[in-house]
């Protein structure tokens, strides 16, 4: 079973990065500018693989709907004029990807951050080289967990979806996965929290490192 493995998929935030610090610092921006108190990034890092709107909820849970909209724009905007500032590969990513390019191992990533935020911060991390496929959270007309996106990157990668290593952090990256046939991995390092129960997640596998599942193609 592990030779099957022709080409791997990975989500971005919370598995191939760390994207929280820009995430947290352009709502605490919003925040403060609509004259609410700062979030510690403790209290929110493990929201950041949700959405800027999870994001948001997380950290003023009792204003109204409206306002929380009306915040998450503006940490929109904000974030674009930071997007990649403080983010960062995770310890053991970049030299996995090395391994996987020296087994000349296809890679991808498949992300539901839409594309004006994904492409910038993708090249800024250095990854645009080496990603056959970048598929963006509207990219497809569903994001993940609907099959559209890993599909799309399959067709893109040019291997069958049995074939693929799909990486993620969240339950709905395990569930896209298993749905598209793929074979799922938990990135345990990523953005889990005391909440999840990544052991119960559809995944095949189970990585505390990048590292460990390098192993895979020896």
């Amino acid at each position: 079973m592990l030779k099957t493995i022709h080409a791997v998929l990975f989500d971005l935030d919370g598995t191939l990065a760390d994207t929280a610090p820009d995430l947290i610092a352009a709502l605490n921006d919003s925040l403060q500018a609509a004259g609410y108190p700062i979030k510690s990034a403790t209290h929110l890092r493990n929201a950041a693989s949700h959405g800027s709107l999870h994001l948001v909820k997380a950290a003023i849970p009792d204003e109204p709907e409206a306002v929380q909209a009306q915040i998450q724009q503006q940490l929109l905007q904000r974030y674009t004029q930071i997007n990649g500032k403080h983010a960062h590969l995770y310890e053991g990513i970049a030299p996995l990807l090395a391994i996987l390019a020296d087994k000349n191992i296809p890679i991808g990533i498949v992300t539901n951050k839409h594309a004006c935020f994904t492409r910038p911060l993708v090249h800024t991390l250095g990854l645009t080289q080496q990603s056959v496929t970048i598929i963006s959270g509207n990219s497809t007309t569903h994001s993940k967990p609907h099959t559209a996106p890993m599909l799309l990157a399959a067709q893109q990668l040019q291997v069958n979806c049995e074939h693929i290593l799909y990486i993620g952090d969240a339950e709905r990256d395990l569930i896209a996965a298993q749905n598209a046939n793929m074979i799922g991995g938990v990135a345990l390092w990523g953005y889990i929290n005391k909440h999840d129960e990544p052991c119960h997640w559809p995944a095949k596998y189970r990585f505390h490192h990048p590292l460990e599942f390098a192993v895979l193609f020896d």
